[in-house]
């Protein structure tokens, strides 16, 4: 029975972290808080923060048009 509700812990627990849903493609994912490696750039649908790796952020040259730092 111990045992039983330790693993039904463990899948609620796993369950919550695999919550997170991408964006900007796929190249993002939702979340509250965004890691120190990554940067929050729009919203999701849900209010959460967008956050992406800089590599994937778009960039503004003194044209004025956008291109992506790959």
């Amino acid at each position: 029975m111990k045992l039983l509700l330790l693993l039904l812990t463990v899948i609620l627990v796993l369950d919550q972290v695999t919550k997170a849903t991408k964006c900007w493609g796929t190249s993002g994912r939702c979340k509250t808080t965004c890691k120190e490696t990554e940067v929050f750039y729009i919203l999701c649908k849900t209010g959460d923060k967008c956050c992406v790796n800089p590599k994937y952020v778009p960039t503004l040259n003194r044209d004025g048009w956008w291109f992506t730092l790959l």
